[in-house]
């Protein structure tokens, strides 16, 4: 049987077994509705006013919550048999806390009774999934977003920058530009949601987005419960936020300036490897015109070299971007597993949790 790939983000937990060129099997809501135990079925629907969050800003917070959405992915999407579990295969965020990783392997082993596990880092996989082994992942998730160089299939976490902003921060932005926009309109946030996937885009540059501020072709748009909003400006400030921090409040720079202070970091002589294999990744990064304005930021950007986007191979699935951790994690189980290079039962019998550290990289 093949070896399972989890990939377990803030708004999406993907999961497969590990077919490298295909997209992950299951693709679902982290987030979960509670459903009382002693409530009946005709209020079952207040289960939509009370949600968990598993994975938060990129980390697992609520591991009750993530063994039962896990144990449903595992049995039930994946088809599992109770006693006879497989090996799996989980991506980590960069930075992931130690006590993260340990209580993991824990849950795994003790929980959920598989025959191995291995654990590796997302921009060391969303690099794997583009054919490379060294260069720099610009992860914009739905919680976060990681700049992370990576050299000869190692992060160079001293160099490495994470920023606790993504994709649901600019939601909440992109709520409040509309709502100064629609004043009598009550928006929740899944339909900002909705609305931020259909219409957000990245204007070519700043001025380019300073003219669309000021005059924009406005769009209406009918929301499921009747209501009608206007949506004009308020589509280009979702991406501008990514290079113009200062949009969310924030006093830092852009993305890709960000990018290239983190390399700057890094010894002198890998800074054309790292700039020139730069990839994208995250749900955000796949934002209607985001590819073509970094790529213009890039040409603008102080650094000598400049960052070039890697672009992914023609086998792969076009949404490369969205899934490139989970790929990549396929492509590492096809050989950490058959090599034997992962933690098996007996090992973490013998030394516990904190092998993951030895073994997993």
């Amino acid at each position: 049987m093949e070896a399972v790939v989890v990939d377990a983000g803030s708004k999406f937990l993907k999961a497969g077994y590990a077919v490298p060129d295909q997209e992950p099997t299951i693709i679902i809501p982290t987030k979960m509705r509670c459903i009382p135990e002693d409530a009946e079925p005709a209020d079952k629907s207040v289960s939509d006013e009370i949600t968990v969050d598993p994975v938060v800003r990129g980390f697992i917070k609520d591991w009750d919550a993530m063994e039962d959405l896990l144990r449903y992915v595992l049995y039930t999407g994946l088809e599992w048999e109770v006693g006879n579990e497989g090996q799996i295969l989980f991506t980590d965020p960069l930075a992931t806390p130690k006590v993260v990783r340990e209580k993991l392997i824990q849950m795994m082993f003790e929980t959920f009774n598989v025959s191995g596990f291995y654990a590796s880092e997302q921009a060391v996989l969303s690099l794997y999934a583009v054919g490379r082994i060294s260069g720099c992942t610009v992860d914009v998730g739905h919680g976060k977003i990681d700049i992370a160089p990576v050299c000869e299939g190692a992060v160079q976490h001293i160099a490495s920058r994470r920023f606790e902003i993504g994709g649901s921060d600019l939601t909440r932005l992109l709520a409040q530009e509309l709502q100064q926009s629609n004043p009598s309109i009550n928006l929740n946030i899944a339909d900002v949601e909705k609305l931020k996937e259909q219409y957000a885009c990245c204007a070519e540059d700043q001025r380019s987005y300073n003219e669309k501020r000021k005059a924009c072709q406005v769009e209406k748009h009918t929301l499921p419960d009747g209501q009608e909003i206007t949506i004009g400006k308020e589509r280009y400030t979702v991406g501008e936020a990514l290079f113009q921090p200062s949009i969310l409040g924030l006093e830092e720079h852009g993305i890709v300036e960000q990018l290239v202070r983190c390399i700057s970091s890094v010894t002198y002589e890998n800074h054309r490897q790292l700039l020139e294999n730069t990839v994208l990744c995250g749900g955000t990064a796949s934002m209607a015109g985001f590819e073509e304005r970094f790529q213009k930021e890039a040409h603008l950007c102080s650094s000598a070299v400049r960052p070039l986007l890697v672009k992914p191979p023609e086998y792969m699935p076009e949404n490369l971007t969205k899934n490139s951790a989970w790929m990549g994690g396929a492509i590492l189980a096809k050989v950490v597993f058959p090599q034997n290079q992962h933690v098996t039962k007996g090992e973490y019998d013998e030394s516990g949790p904190s092998i993951v550290h030895r073994k997993c990289f």
